[in-house]
């Protein structure tokens, strides 16, 4: 199959068309490169990608409408997939146009290119944080998504509600996932798994917000990229409407619809993933403790059902073997980048 993936220089997306690559698929890549963390790292990951035959890609913005547009039309993809965004929900609150431009404008550009595609399936990349100030725990699909605490949260709710209306009015098949604290080799620098280990190996101390009095339904990367690769055939459609007690589906009543959460549904205090990385490292460093930062909530918690009961699967590796997997990854990639 031929499959259009945004963002392949970014973390998710770059292992997404790695796993399509090695399973035989043809994956078309559109990335931005844009400066919000090292470069380099982007880079190395589209040199990895270019190793295999099927791999194609282009360096344009979201916002470039007529780049986009071409590239996919060109492609002529059977799936499109949109991981490309303006991350980090810290960050939203230094420059929130940037979340504006890329996350609505550089998402509605791609649900356009979808529509004159006429792709069989399209899967977008959303967040746990839309559930904002929801109480509710474990957070499930069908609890209120509206009171956002971040403009971040904010841009992947509205990319969620336009998703729809376009899934209504075109007949496209769309499935959104939610993703829970997702982390593993080749992450982000700005992530708290690589500024911790970043800062152990240096003996510099970390900082810790919520005075550690938080927890997260963490996520390790190949976790996540199986839940979407199951996922990406099972296009929603009244054929498919989960039918099991105490299991809501989310597709939509009026349009080819679905949202997802892909999550293990077992969630780690803060302080217990710290801990296992000074185990994994076999040293540890200073902390210092800090208030909560603003838009961060003390806990998320995803309820994987619906995954399960349309894939068969939940997210299972545990802290250990995920933050080693980092670790070890780390410490070579840091010889070669100095990062």
């Amino acid at each position: 199959m031929k499959h259009f993936i945004t963002g392949t220089a970014g973390f998710i997306g770059f292992h997404l068309a790695r796993r399509l690559l090695e399973d035989g698929h043809d994956v078309c890549g559109f990335d931005g490169m844009t400066p919000y963390y090292d470069v380099r790292l982007k880079e190395a990951r589209h040199a990895a990608l270019k190793q295999f035959g099927k791999f194609d890609c282009h360096v344009a913005m979201l916002e470039d409408r007529g780049r986009l547009s071409e590239a996919i039309l060109d492609a002529k993809p059977d799936v499109i997939l949109h991981l490309a965004a303006q991350a980090g929900v810290r960050y939203s609150l230094e420059n929130p146009d940037a979340y504006l431009d890329s996350n609505i404008m550089g998402s509605w550009n791609v649900l356009e290119a979808a529509r004159r595609t006429g792709c069989k399936h399209l899967l977008l990349a959303s967040t746990s944080s839309v559930y904002g100030a929801n109480d509710s725990i474990p957070f499930r699909e069908t609890d209120r998504a509206d009171e956002a605490l971040t403009i971040y949260a904010a841009t992947k709710k509205s990319m969620e509600v336009m998703a729809h209306c376009q899934s209504h009015l075109h007949r496209i098949p769309t499935t959104v996932f939610r993703f829970f604290t997702v982390y593993g080799p080749w992450g982000r620098p700005d992530m708290a798994l690589f500024k911790f280990t970043k800062a152990i190996i240096e003996n510099s101390e970390i900082e810790i917000y919520g005075q550690g009095q938080m927890s997260r339904d963490f996520t390790y990367i190949d976790d996540l990229i199986e839940g979407i690769v199951r996922l990406i055939p099972v296009i929603p459609s009244e054929a498919n409407r989960v039918c099991i007690p105490d299991c809501i589906d989310t597709l939509s009543k009026v349009a080819p619809f679905r949202v997802v959460n892909i999550g293990g549904g077992k969630p780690q205090e803060l302080m217990e993933f710290v801990a296992t990385l000074e185990r994994v490292l076999g040293q540890s460093t200073q902390h210092k403790m800090l208030p909560m930062q603003k838009g961060d909530v003390p806990r998320t918690y995803a309820a994987p059902d619906l995954l399960q009961a349309l894939t068969g699967y939940v997210p299972s590796t545990d802290l250990k073997t995920g933050i080693k997997a980092f670790a070890d990854w780390y410490k070579d990639m840091r010889l070669e980048m100095d990062i």
